[in-house]
């Protein structure tokens, strides 16, 4: 890779590492260090093909799809399902803030299937459209839109009554 080029990823990765860092972390259902190995290994891609990509129109979208697919590749692993417990011994008073929806949600994105996560990351989170989430998981848009919806009904039925608590707080 010629020195123009090598300068042109640099700042490329620089402005595209903290929207791909947040969008991994809605990936990671929170786990932070599952969505900075996730960034890493984007932006470790994007630098392999970097050379070609004069010919992507978008190169943060196609940034965003190689992030969604190595999601979806690390699920797939079987060492991908081992966590660390989500009861911690001394947990703090739950507050009516921001931080326990955020949590609650993150927490309800977890319980969903990778591909369900991924479909409503890439749709309410980087608003995408159908279409471009279809083409980023290789599907079709009416996979995608009934993935959407089953995916939004089972994050209603796990919050139930719990979300509007939180807001109502």
């Amino acid at each position: 890779m010629r020195k123009g080029e090598t300068e042109a990823y640099l700042d490329f990765a620089a402005v595209r590492a903290a929207p791909l860092y947040r969008s991994a972390c809605l990936l990671a259902s929170g786990d932070t260090h599952l969505a900075e190995d996730l960034v890493q290994e984007t932006l470790g891609r994007m630098f392999v093909v970097w050379g070609r990509m004069a010919k992507v129109g978008n190169p943060a979208a196609y940034a965003q799809t190689v992030l969604v697919r190595a999601f979806l590749t690390h699920q797939r692993r079987r060492s991908s399902k081992e966590r660390p417990s989500a009861d911690l011994p001394d947990s703090a008073a739950r507050g009516g803030d921001d931080a326990t929806l955020r949590v609650t949600l993150l927490d309800a994105l977890g319980r969903l299937a990778p591909k369900d996560r991924a479909v409503l990351v890439l749709r309410y989170w980087e608003d995408r459209s159908i279409e471009e989430t279809a083409a980023a998981l290789h599907s079709t848009p009416g996979a995608i839109r009934t993935r959407t919806v089953r995916a939004l009904a089972r994050l209603r039925a796990d919050l139930g009554g719990s979300l509007a608590e939180l807001i109502a707080r």
